[in-house]
């Protein structure tokens, strides 16, 4: 049986596995591409009329060199000069298409940024709204800097990845095919040449790819490691600190650094190999067709002119080849962020709210839940065949005010979960009403509650902002009264810009008590019909106990109210007392009708005010 009420959190990182399908995730991103295909076909388009310019370009050098050949060898021989007028025209058409060029890739390289933002902006809002739909017992078994790798590292290796891959493919596509052509107009027996070395080129980049994805799918791996330790023990700083945590989180983060270090130069070792055999393979074809092309000069009169572009264009011919085969690097570690970040998209979403919830409602869409509750049969394990509740059962009347007491794990917090539909539950039903709460949607069963929890969360922002959370058109009038009501209305003014303080990301600049103070203000702001404190006054002196206790008696009036407690002196007062162990109740009763059993309550009881007294 669980000795853990409050569910299991996982530390451990999640595995990620080899890619398993890469056209298949490589499918599904382009599938984000489908709604601008009219801007890819400008896209493709523009790169086209800029290759195709570049590709002209030699040529028409090759045109300016050879009526340069051909001026010298005239004049060497007496019979003419160097038709400079000729050339100068040559060349200014050479950089008219240039500039042309340029432009058309501008315009390419304007319109596929704007493109791959709105596909990252499509992914980060799919990867948000989708943590909203997961269930807590996802997160149960995740870290916080797991999910943050993927919202940020993978995300941003996808955009990289299409800003780059996208209009290199398109570019180098039609460069080796304009390029091909060109050459070919040239000599064929120079192509013949140069297209020998293809093969041997693309058999090598293939060797390369094969070798470094397994090093780029572990560096996407250890990288979200890395990130979930950094974020916990930043997270935990303090408490790190009090054990002296340091030398321990310091050993943990240098395997995690090594095993990252260890995958990342493994990745960009391998991926920059690509370049160099690649480019050697590339060379030997081009001195190939330099040794050839003299010999055609000297025995077919290949211009001299044609010599020179036929030599830019095997340079521009085995670039795109080299570019594409690292493009194939850069696929590969686009389709590992790609499946980690569908695989989060595709993980299972809590149970649908129901097609024809029933209305809680009142025409001014105010809630007309009045809070009895019934728990029939209640089971729940968060592990499905390791139960923490047995069949739990309990009527709460409206306006009544309900203790749940009981050792660690004994299944207190666990019932105000299921509650409030944060868990499924095993087995049974809980009806509010007299409604089953699966017949209503989520937001207006909450809506239905106010939660102060034993964990004090803020936000960062003003001290104003945080408590009109609860309800966020409340006039400022309406804060100041929640927070008076909650005695936080004195150390807020005590504040140097009061109300307007601002607290910082870890509520470091204010007090464990003063958070709960807050929280607390925050519930009585929201003016629920349910209220649920998980040992609300758990971080607070016993004077600022004793004063809250008597707002809380105020706020829970008319109002059903669930009151966890370790602490059994604060709810003598409860109507009910449910005293749980190990997800079954042991006893119901008043506190003096649990006294007079002398039974589990007594006993738990009596050993607190022993330990008072001692």
């Amino acid at each position: 049986m669980s000795t853990n009420n409050r569910g299991p959190r996982g530390r451990g990182m999640m595995q990620v596995e080899k890619a398993k399908d890469f056209r298949g995730s490589i499918a599904k991103l382009l599938n984000y591409l489908r709604p601008y295909y009219v801007r890819l076909l400008f896209i493709v388009l523009f790169a086209v009329f800029s290759t195709v310019f570049s590709i002209i370009g030699p040529r028409i050098l090759g045109s300016a060199t050879t009526k340069l050949a051909e001026g010298l060898a005239q004049k060497y021989a007496g019979t003419g000069g160097i038709d400079f007028d000729a050339i100068a025209r040559i060349l200014l058409s050479l950089g008219a298409i240039y500039i042309l060029a340029m432009f058309f890739s501008f315009l390419q390289g304007w319109m596929m940024a704007g493109v791959t933002q709105k596909v990252t902006y499509s992914l980060r809002k799919e990867i948000s709204e989708k943590i909203n739909r997961l269930p807590l017992a996802f997160f149960d078994r995740q870290t916080h800097g797991e999910v943050l790798s993927r919202v940020t590292n993978d995300v941003d290796t996808v955009s990289q990845s299409l800003t780059q891959s996208i209009q290199q493919i398109f570019t180098s596509l039609v460069t080796v095919i304009g390029v091909l052509i060109m050459m070919i107009r040239i000599s064929w027996q120079l192509t013949l040449m140069a297209l020998i070395v293809v093969p041997l080129s693309g058999l090598a980049a293939a060797a390369v790819v094969k070798r470094s994805q397994p090093y780029f799918k572990a560096q996407q791996k250890t990288l979200g490691q890395v990130n979930g330790h950094i974020e916990e023990m930043y997270g935990g700083h303090i408490v790190m600190k009090a054990f002296n945590g340091e030398e321990r989180s310091v050993e943990r983060f240098e395997v995690l650094n090594n095993a990252l270090y260890n995958a990342g130069w493994k990745a960009q070792f391998m991926s920059g190999l690509m370049q160099p055999i690649t480019g050697l393979i590339g060379n030997i074809g081009y001195v190939g067709c330099c040794v050839l092309g003299g010999y055609l000069s000297i025995h077919n009169g290949l211009a001299i002119g044609d010599i020179q572009a036929f030599i830019q264009y095997v340079r521009s011919f085995n670039q795109p080849i080299t570019q594409t085969a690292q493009m194939m690097n850069v696929l590969q570690s686009t389709a590992a962020a790609a499946e980690r970040v569908f695989e989060f998209l595709e993980e299972k979403e809590e149970d649908p709210d129901p097609v024809h919830p029933v209305n809680i409602r009142d025409e001014n869409g105010d809630l007309t839940i009045r809070g009895d509750i019934t728990f029939e049969n209640v089971s729940f394990g968060y592990i499905p065949d390791h139960l923490v509740i047995h069949n739990f059962s309990a009527f709460v009347k409206q306006g009544k005010m309900i203790a749940i007491v009981g050792p660690t794990g004994a299944g207190k917090t666990t019932i105000v979960k299921l509650l409030m539909r944060f868990y499924e539950l095993t087995g049974g039903s809980i009806f509010i009403d007299g409604i089953d709460s699966t017949e209503l949607t989520r937001n207006d069963l909450r809506d239905a509650f106010g939660m102060v929890l034993q964990d004090a969360w803020l936000h960062s922002g003003t001290i104003m902002e945080n408590i009109r959370y609860g309800r966020m058109d409340a006039t400022d009038d309406e804060v100041v009264a929640a927070a008076d009501a909650a005695y936080a209305d004195h150390f807020i003014r005590t504040l140097e810009n009061g109300y307007q303080t601002v607290i910082n990301e870890e509520s470091t600049n204010i007090s464990q008590g003063q958070k709960q103070l807050l929280t607390i203000a925050r519930a009585i702001l929201s003016d629920p019909r349910i209220l649920i404190l998980d040992e609300a006054t758990s971080s607070v002196d016993t004077r600022t106990e004793a004063l809250i206790q008597k707002g809380m008696e105020n706020l829970m009036k008319g109002k059903t109210s669930f009151v966890i407690a370790h602490r059994l002196s604060t709810i003598r007062n409860a109507d009910m007392i449910l005293c749980m162990d190990h997800g079954d109740i042991k006893e119901v009763g008043t506190h003096e009708e649990l006294l007079q059993k002398n039974g589990f309550y007594a006993r738990l009881y009596n050993s607190q005010f022993e330990q008072a007294q001692a």
